[in-house]
Order: C-alpha cells, then structure tokens, then sequence
C-alpha cells in the first residue's frame, strides 16, 4: 500500500494551521502542536525545510509564529510534499536517482509512470485554499476524476 510518511502528512497538517492565519495572523508553533497533535520538536524540523524553501517565513518576537509566504491558493499539496518528501516516484525504477537497468522491458513501467502521473496531477490540482475553504470528499473526488491541474516542472515524474 502507498503511505506518506508522517512528515509529509503533519507537512500538510501544519501548512493547513499556518494558512487559517493567512495573510495578516502569525501561528506559532505550540497553537499547531496542539491543534494537531504533533510535537514540537518534529514541528521544528518540517517548518524549517518549509521555510528554507521559500513557501513560509517566521516572525520572532511577541505575536510571532509562520506565515505563508504566497497566497493559500497558490501552494499546492505537491509543493509541500515534494519539498518534504521529495520527487513522486512510486517506485524504484521511476526515481531519478535510482534508474532502472530493465526499464526497456519491463512490463509495468509504464503502468507506475502513469499512476504517478495521475496522483502528481491531483496533488499539484488540490491547494491550501481548498483545505482551508473545507472542501468537501466529494469535491475532491471530482478535481480527480477531472484531472485537472497545472503540472509544476519540480513535480514531473520521470
């Protein structure tokens, strides 16, 4: 069974906290730890590989906590897990980093490649905003029956 793992879940979980404040609203971390049930510890390191690439900024002080760094519309689900999880690849031989010697004659290639595809779609079609406007099952089932989205370069499977 294909699972995420927990830190791209409480990734997604802790970017949803952070863009219910957005724009003006600073969340610190001890609300999202709270709110979600994460330590703040492991908080620490998902939010600063956020923040180091770009999609949150921190505010010190009194009142302080993460913003978004873009609108909540504008980040998508993938940009999130890809930056914690790194490139969808469901499995070995579609990792760039890995190859496969067999991948001229393997007969499920293809079938991988387009699964991920279809999955990579959804996530770069599904944003913050969508969370946040608390969408519903059936809504989200209908983006994916859809398939519609915006393909980001990042996120293209090999």
């Amino acid at each position: 069974m294909l699972r995420l793992s927990t830190k791209g879940q409480y990734g997604v979980r802790a970017m949803y906290e952070i863009a219910r404040g957005y724009p003006d609203s600073p969340v610190n971390i001890k609300l999202i730890s709270e709110r979600q049930d994460v330590s703040i510890h492991y908080l620490e390191q998902i939010l600063n590989r956020l923040r180091r690439a770009g999609l949150i900024k921190s505010i010190k002080g009194p009142g302080g906590g993460y913003l978004l760094s873009k609108k909540p519309s504008d980040i998508s689900i993938a940009d999130i897990l890809i930056e914690l999880e790194g490139p969808l690849a469901l499995t070995s031989c579609l990792n760039p980093e890995e190859g496969c010697i067999r991948v001229e004659r393997c007969v499920t290639h293809l079938l991988w490649k387009a699964l991920g595809k279809q999955i990579e779609e959804f996530l770069n079609t599904v944003t913050l905003e969508d969370l946040v406007s608390g969408k519903t099952y059936k809504e989200f089932s209908l983006l994916a029956k859809k398939g519609v989205g915006v393909v980001h370069d990042k996120a293209k499977v090999c």
